[in-house]
């Protein structure tokens, strides 16, 4: 395996460059724009163009057969769908393919990245994750075709991250995570974790965690009110968790089992769960079985617009997780969100976690896989109207760091630390 990798690294460092426009950059995605890994690169792509680089994003789109805007340009930012995702993720719960169903979905997406790629010159060509699609896609076109390296950005652990259905499955992903950083000239990363585990010595790397966009902020008082009033939450606090429905990384299990602690003590608490996924169906059955599952909403899926309005509605939102890879691969949108909205978080002393917290200043970390130091954070901060206050005010300091077009600018020194160009 060592000596394909060398022969790769070779191979691209031995082809002539094609001439290209000066500070082009193409990534090259396994998903669309609106999910919450798109949402990185996309936000990536718009700071990039305000740093006067040129910008196209080659992406699948999560229901391709009905996406009739395929080419178009958001705040300068060319977004080009070229394929179907791995899965077909509309509404609330995705819908996995058979396994005939996706080899064509696979190779159709990745004959599309390749059309892409050619017909997408640039200075740098940067893979988001690494993935079997776009890594395939990116050695026949970028370096067999053009020439040319690439960079790849690990913002998961993708073995451990993903729901399989076979072992041959996570066999694939776990060879493309491990071959793609090795034959990348650079690698960009969310996590310290992620860091040690994909940088490779002698090649740059770059640490850039997930951000928030400058207007990310709470909607006006009236806006809040009217949708405290439409969900019946006027009165009692409100403790939020924000992002995907699937137990196997987002053990949501934790938090109800902590809820259940919660209400005892707060009896007019709610827990109000933003987001959608494959788990929806089995977390409602578990909730309908619960006395207190009248104290609980279920959002479903909803655009990302909305997430602001709602999330804000929050006196504070939990993160909970685990210690393992998954975890501590992490930098999570619901924590930066909620930093960004003035929403103190409760979470898990897993990765860098912590430090997004400002080490307690904006939050709270406890021990990792226990429901009752959730239950015992939550009931805290319900109970200590000061010091959640406290916190709040240093939430919106702390997320003052993870801007988009600051986070843009350090991604942006990747390419200034290296030579891409392939030649002889």
């Amino acid at each position: 395996m060592l000596r394909l990798v060398n022969k790769l690294s070779i191979f691209t460092s031995h082809r002539q460059a094609t001439v290209t426009p000066t500070r082009r950059v193409v990534f090259l995605l396994p998903m669309g724009i609106d999910r919450p890994a798109g949402r990185r690169y996309f936000n990536i792509a718009r700071g990039l163009v305000q740093l006067g680089f040129q910008v196209r994003l080659l992406a699948l789109h999560p229901d391709f057969s009905t996406c009739t805007h395929r080419q178009f340009v958001v705040d300068g930012v060319e977004v080009w769908y070229v394929g179907q995702m791995h899965a077909r993720k509309t509404g609330s719960i995705p819908q996995s393919f058979s396994p005939f169903q996706l080899l064509r979905v696979v190779v159709r997406s990745t004959l599309g990245m390749i059309w892409g790629v050619l017909h997408s010159p640039a200075t740098w060509y940067h893979l988001g994750k690494p993935q079997p699609i776009n890594g395939m896609a990116a050695l026949v076109s970028v370096c067999f075709w053009r020439g040319q390296s690439f960079f790849v950005d690990c913002d998961d652990d993708e073995v451990t991250a993903n729901r399989f259905t076979a072992d041959w499955q996570r066999a694939v992903f776990a060879f493309w995570q491990w071959l793609l950083p090795r034959l990348a000239i650079g690698t960009t990363v969310n996590t310290r974790y992620l860091a040690t585990k994909m940088a490779q010595p002698g090649r740059p790397y770059v640490i850039v965690p997930n951000g928030v966009t400058a207007d990310f902020r709470s909607p006006p008082l009236h806006v809040r009110a009217a949708l405290a009033s439409a969900l019946g939450l006027q009165h009692g606090p409100v403790i939020a968790y924000a992002g995907t429905l699937a137990l196997h990384n987002h053990p949501i299990d934790l938090l109800l089992q902590a809820f259940n602690l919660v209400v005892a003590q707060h009896p007019t608490a709610t827990l109000l769960i933003i987001g959608g996924g494959e788990d929806l169906p089995l977390i409602r059955a578990y909730i309908e079985r619960q006395p207190w599952r009248e104290r609980v909403i279920l959002t479903g899926h909803v655009p990302h617009m909305l997430v602001r309005g709602l999330l804000s509605l929050a006196d504070l939102s939990v993160d909970p997780v685990y210690d393992d890879s998954v975890a501590r691969a992490r930098c999570p949108l619901k924590i930066v969100e909620s930093l960004a909205l003035g929403v103190p978080v409760i979470t898990g002393d897993v990765g860098d976690r912590a430090e997004m917290l400002g080490y307690g200043t904006a939050g709270i970390v406890v021990p990792p896989g226990n429901a009752a130091a959730l239950a015992t954070a939550i009931h805290e901060l319900l109970t200590n109207s000061e010091r959640r206050m406290a916190m709040a005010a240093a939430a919106l300091v702390q997320a003052s760091r993870y801007d988009w077009a600051y986070l843009a600018a350090r991604w942006a020194t990747i390419y200034d630390r290296t030579d891409t160009q392939c030649s002889r």
